[in-house]
C-alpha cells in the first residue's frame, strides 16, 4: 500500500508504517497548492496541518483513506472525500493532555503577565512593583466552553489549582456536570457573566463559527481572561479586537485566522499580537508525548485499514442507516451471495450496506444487508429458497 505523508511526522511513525509493508513517501514540504501535484498513486494520505482540498482529492485517483494525524478535520474537504468514496479518519483524544496543559499555562501566563515581565527583563528593566499586582487563579471561576476530552481535562487541572469550574456545551446536561463536579450553565451568556476566566474548547462547525461574538465579550466581567486553544474561527475576530482595545478583558491565544501553512513564516497580524496578553503559534498539540501518541494511533488506523478494508476513527461514514435490514444466513459456498445480489438487482433494490461474517469452522455464514427499500414478499421468498440459503429475514 502506497502512503504519502505530507507533513513533518516522527521517524517512528515512518518506520512502523514501513514495517507494515507500506511503501512510504515522506514530503513534509508540501502545502495546499503543491499537494494535488504529488498525490497521484498514493492510496493513503497522512497530513497534520496541510490542507487537503477538493482539487487534491480529485487528483488522488487512487486515494482510499486520508488521515489527519491530530483531532480536528476542518482542513480536509470531507464533502469531496465522501463524494469520491474516500475515508477520512483522525486521532481523537491523543493530544488532550498537551492542549490542556497549554491552556492552563496560558491562563497562568496571562494572570501573572509573564510575557510582558520577560520582555522588560530582556530590555534591562526590573519592574517587580508593576508585575506584583496579579489577582491569582485560586478561588476564581473558570468557564469551560465545550466539554469534550480537552475541555474535561482543562476542568480537572483547573480544579487542582483550586479554581471553581463551570461549563457549557450543547451536549452538557446538569447530570453530566454534576458527575464532572462542575457548575452547569444553561447558556453561553450565563457562563460569560459568571466566569473570571473563559477557556474555549469547541470544534469548528457551522453552528460554532463566530459563536463567541460581541455580545458574549460584552457580558464578560471587567478584567476577565479569554483563552482560545481550539479554533480561531469560533471567535469573531473584529469583536475580539474591539474588546481588547477597550481594555475590558485580556486574551491569550494559540490559534489565529489565516495561519501560515509552514512551520517558519512571517506573521501578518503583528498588530493584533500586540493586543494579546500571551500567545503561542498553534503549538497546543506539539509535545513529544502527544506526537508519539498520535503516531501510534495513525499507524493503528493504517494497520486496521490494511487488515479489514475499514479504518478506525473514520469521520465520514453515514452515522445511522435509514434503510431496510435484511439478514441472510447461508452455507459458506461459492455463488450464494451472488445469487442474492442478482435477485435484488432484478427488482431494482440498491444495497446501501453489506457485511458477511464467517462462523468458526467455515461451514456457515451470516450476511447483513441494508436495502434502500423493502423487498416484495415474492422476492424475499425467492432469496430464502435459494440454494445453500438457510434463512432470509427482514429485521
Amino acid at each position: 500500500m502506497k502512503v504519502l505523508i505530507a507533513d513533518k511526522v516522527s521517524s517512528q511513525m515512518v518506520a512502523d508504517l514501513k514495517a507494515l509493508g507500506c511503501d512510504v513517501t515522506l514530503k513534509p514540504e508540501l502545502d495546499a497548492e503543491t499537494l494535488p501535484g504529488a498525490v497521484a498513486g498514493a492510496e493513503v494520505l497522512i497530513v497534520r496541518s496541510t490542507q487537503v482540498t477538493a482539487a487534491c482529492i480529485d487528483a488522488g485517483t487512487d486515494l482510499s483513506l486520508i488521515i489527519r494525524a491530530g483531532a480536528g478535520v476542518n482542513t480536509i474537504d470531507i464533502k469531496r472525500a465522501s463524494e469520491k468514496g474516500v475515508y477520512v479518519a483522525n486521532c481523537p483524544g491523543k493530544n488532550t493532555d498537551a492542549v490542556a496543559e497549554l491552556a492552563i499555562g496560558l491562563m497562568i501566563a496571562t494572570d501573572r503577565r509573564i510575557p510582558d515581565a520577560l520582555a522588560d527583563l530582556r530590555a534591562g528593566k526590573w519592574r517587580k512593583k508593576e508585575y506584583g499586582k496579579a489577582r491569582g487563579l485560586k478561588g476564581r471561576t473558570l468557564g469551560v466552553v465545550g466539554l469534550g476530552h480537552i475541555g474535561e481535562a482543562v476542568a480537572c487541572r483547573a480544579q487542582g489549582l483550586g479554581m471553581k469550574v463551570i461549563g457549557w456545551s450543547r451536549s452538557l446536561t446538569p447530570a453530566k456536570a454534576e458527575a464532572l463536579d462542575i457548575g452547569f450553565c444553561s447558556s453561553l451568556n450565563e457562563l460569560a457573566e459568571s466566569a473570571d476566566v473563559v477557556s474555549l474548547h469547541l470544534a469548528l462547525s457551522k453552528e460554532t463559527r463566530g459563536i463567541i461574538g460581541s455580545d458574549f465579550l460584552a457580558r464578560m466581567k471587567a478584567g476577565a481572561l479569554l483563552v482560545n486553544t481550539a479554533r480561531s474561527e469560533i471567535v469573531d475576530l473584529a469583536a475580539l479586537k474591539e474588546a481588547l482595545r477597550s481594555g475590558r478583558i485580556r486574551a491569550a491565544l494559540d490559534v489565529f485566522d489565516n495561519e501560515p501553512s509552514s512551520g517558519e513564516a512571517p506573521f501578518a497580524d503583528a498588530e493584533f499580537a500586540g493586543l494579546l496578553a500571551a500567545a503561542t503559534p498553534h503549538i497546543g498539540a506539539s509535545t513529544e508525548q502527544a506526537e508519539e501518541a498520535i503516531a501510534e494511533e495513525t499507524v493503528r488506523i493504517v494497520r486496521t485499514f490494511v487488515e479489514t478494508g475499514k479504518p478506525v476513527n473514520a469521520v465520514n461514514p453515514r452515522k445511522a442507516h435509514t434503510g431496510v435490514p435484511l439478514v441472510v444466513r447461508h452455507y459458506n459456498r461459492v455463488g450464494v451471495l451472488a445469487g442474492v445480489l442478482h435477485e435484488l438487482r432484478n427488482e431494482g433494490i440498491n444495497i446501501e450496506e453489506m457485511d458477511n461474517t464467517i462462523f468458526e469452522g467455515e461451514q456457515a455464514a451470516c450476511c447483513s444487508l441494508v436495502l434502500d427499500r423493502r423487498p416484495s414478499d415474492s422476492l424475499l421468498q425467492r432469496i430464502a429458497s435459494g440454494e445453500n440459503v438457510i434463512q432470509a429475514v427482514l429485521k
